[in-house]
């Protein structure tokens, strides 16, 4: 049964509890209130739905199990980061987006699930600090940890059936982990008996698509290469808006610009929108799912 005849027959459920209702009013007058509320929680109309959420980690183990025998056989696991972004933009900004760029990946594809976000990842040395840790609230981890978890996150969606496990970079110092973790399990897999047709992809395509991609329709807007920047500039930041405004601290924009590469900002983001940032989301989207189903054809 599709959605709409659901939708269909639960109107017409409630049509049928309503001349009820009615009914009783007419008959019980006021005191017939309560029960009027007892046959309304009843009724089939307040029934919970069934689960949607494309989140693995919004539904039950069975409703999982479910969806992938039901050919959900592909999970993306969106992969983010917490650093410094500027005085502007939250620390949190690699994972809130990767998310909610997962999520409109997976309803694009349609057979595919959302792992909940890896947020800790390699930002540089913590002693002495280099790199996003000589900024406070900076997480780094080892490499060799990074990767560890990477693979073992493949093997558990493996284990339970995926048949597709694709990872979601937000980030660009970890590509090359990605990568090497997909090759290595995916060599690994191809060779085992009960492993066949389960593989694990980097799609770099995902993050050329959200740099290089993006840089490329903001030049054919006028922005310069200096003003857009590779980290907390106008790129970056217009992005950020686009899935959540909440996460730029507008009042700081011009410090920002100000500041530079002193307080973590490469760019100029005064002149970030949420309208700018749309061109990059959906290029993202576009490019990601062109690419995720010629890989998993």
């Amino acid at each position: 049964m599709n959605e709409r005849r659901i939708l269909g027959v639960r109107l017409l459920c409630w049509v049928i509890w309503l001349i009820r209702v009615i009914r009783v009013i007419r008959v019980m007058g006021v005191m017939g209130v309560m029960g009027v509320m007892g046959l309304l929680l009843s009724s089939p109309v307040f029934a919970a739905p069934s689960p949607t959420s494309l989140r693995i980690e919004e539904l039950t183990w069975t409703e999982l199990s479910d969806r992938i025998a039901a050919g959900s056989t592909t999970v993306l696991v969106p992969i983010g980061g917490t650093e410094q972004n500027g005085p502007h933009m939250v620390l949190g900004k690699h994972n809130v987006r990767v998310n909610a760029l997962a999520l409109q990946i997976a309803k694009s594809l349609g057979n595919a699930m959302v792992a909940p976000v890896l947020a800790y990842v390699p930002e540089g040395s913590i002693e002495p600090p280099t790199a996003h840790m000589r900024f406070t609230g900076t997480i780094s981890i080892p490499e060799s940890a990074f990767e560890a978890l990477l693979e073992s996150t493949a093997r558990s969606f493996k284990r339970h059936g995926f048949r597709d496990v694709v990872f979601l970079g937000d980030h660009g110092d970890y590509q090359k982990s990605l990568d090497r973790v997909a090759a290595r399990l995916t060599r690994d897999w191809s060779g085992r008996a009960g492993s066949a047709g389960c593989r694990v992809h980097s799609l770099s395509d995902f993050y050329r698509a959200a740099t290089d991609g993006h840089l490329q329709l903001l030049l054919a807007r006028g922005f310069s290469k200096a003003e857009i920047g590779s980290h907390a500039g106008l790129a970056d930041t217009a992005l950020t808006l686009a899935i959540d405004s909440t996460l730029v601290r507008q009042d700081q924009l011009a410090r920002a610009a100000q500041a530079g590469r002193r307080e973590g900002v490469l760019g100029d983001p005064r002149r970030a929108s949420a309208a700018l940032g749309q061109l990059g989301v959906d290029h993202i989207v576009e490019t990601s799912v062109a690419a995720i189903r010629e890989r998993t054809r």
